[in-house]
C-alpha cells in the first residue's frame, strides 16, 4: 500500500522544523541521519511519538546512531540512515579506577546500563503532543552530541548526550511535561534522574549534585527537579543531558538551542 510521507532533516527546534520536506511513495524509501528525527505523516497503525499541529498529526522516530549506511526498521517501516562526521572529544581523568574499571565496578555499571535499556523500553500514554522542550540547564554547551570519545588517549564509546555547563547547585528544570521513574546514583552517571513523557520518549540527567524529585512523581515543564553537581564520573561540575526517542538516544541540539562554549 503506497502512504503519503514526509522527511524532515531538522534544522530547526523540535517541531518548528517541519518546514523542509521530500515526498516518497514506499515504506522502504524512507531516509534519515544519525542521531536525527525522522517526521513523517500520521497513518492508522503508525509507530512514533504523535505530535499535533496546525490540524495536522506527525510521527516522530528516533534514528540511531550509525558509524556506516544501515537499514533500521521501526515497525513495518524501513529507513536508510547515514552517518555523520560528529567529531571527537579527547579528556584526561586522572582517577585510574574510573577509566579501568575493577570488576566489581564493572558488573555494577553494566547492571545500571541494562536497568536503564530496560526503563527507555517501555512505552507509556504521552503527556504532550507537541514536541516543544526547553533546556534543562540555561548555559553553554561544553560537549556536543556523536563525538567519538578518547579517555585517557583510550577509544571509548561515543558522546550520545549532551554536556551543559554550569556551577554546583545551579537549577536543573524538566524541559517537558513528565513522569520521574528512575531517581538512583549510578557509577558513572553520579546522582541521576530518568523522566518518561510518554509515546516513547525519556530524558536522563547525569552528575547532579541534589535530587528534588521523588519516583513516580508528576512533573511539569520548567519545574525544578535537581541541581548540577559533579558526582560520578566527571572532569568538573556539568549536567550529561540524554534524550531517547524510540530507545535510540537522538541529538538534543535538534530539540533545543544553546551556544557552544569557546576555548
Amino acid at each position: 500500500m503506497k502512504i503519503r510521507t514526509l522527511f524532515i532533516l531538522i534544522i530547526l527546534v523540535g517541531c518548528e522544523s517541519l518546514q523542509k520536506k521530500q515526498s516518497v511513495d514506499y515504506l522502504d524509501e524512507f531516509k534519515g541521519y544519525s542521531g536525527h528525527i525522522l517526521y513523517i505523516d500520521d497513518y492508522p497503525n503508525a509507530e512514533g511519538y504523535l505530535i499535533k499541529k496546525n490540524g495536522s498529526d506527525y510521527r516522530a522516530i528516533g534514528l540511531p546512531y550509525v558509524t556506516q549506511e544501515t537499514i533500521f526498521e521501526f515497525g513495518n517501516q524501513k529507513i536508510k540512515v547515514f552517518p555523520l562526521d560528529y567529531g571527537e572529544s579527547r579528556i584526561t581523568i586522572e582517577d585510574e579506577s574510573l577509566v579501568n574499571l575493577s570488576p566489581e565496578d564493572a558488573e555494577r555499571a553494566n547492571n545500571e546500563a541494562r536497568l536503564v535499556r530496560e526503563l527507555v523500553s517501555k512505552n507509556s500514554p504521552q503527556l504532550d503532543f507537541t514536541f516543544k522542550f526547553i533546556s534543562p540547564v540555561d548555559n553553554y554547551i561544553t560537549s556536543k552530541f556523536g563525538k567519538k570519545r578518547y579517555i585517557n588517549d583510550q577509544p571509548r564509546s561515543p558522546h550520545l548526550a549532551l554536556d551543559i555547563d554550569g556551577v554546583e547547585g545551579d537549577p536543573v528544570i524538566a524541559p517537558m511535561d513528565g513522569t520521574v521513574i528512575l531517581v538512583d546514583q549510578h557509577f558513572y552517571s553520579g546522582k541521576f534522574i530518568i523522566l518518561d513523557h510518554g509515546g516513547g520518549l525519556f530524558t536522563s540527567y547525569s552528575h547532579l549534585n541534589k535530587w528534588l524529585v521523588e519516583e513516580g512523581e508528576t512533573v511539569l515543564k520548567a519545574e525544578k527537579i535537581g541541581e548540577v553537581g559533579s558526582t560520578g564520573r566527571v572532569t568538573g561540575p556539568h549536567l550529561h543531558w540524554v534524550v531517547y526517542l524510540n530507545t535510540n538516544k537522538i541529538n538534543p541540539e535538534l530539540l533545543v538551542k544553546l551556544e557552544e562554549a569557546q576555548d
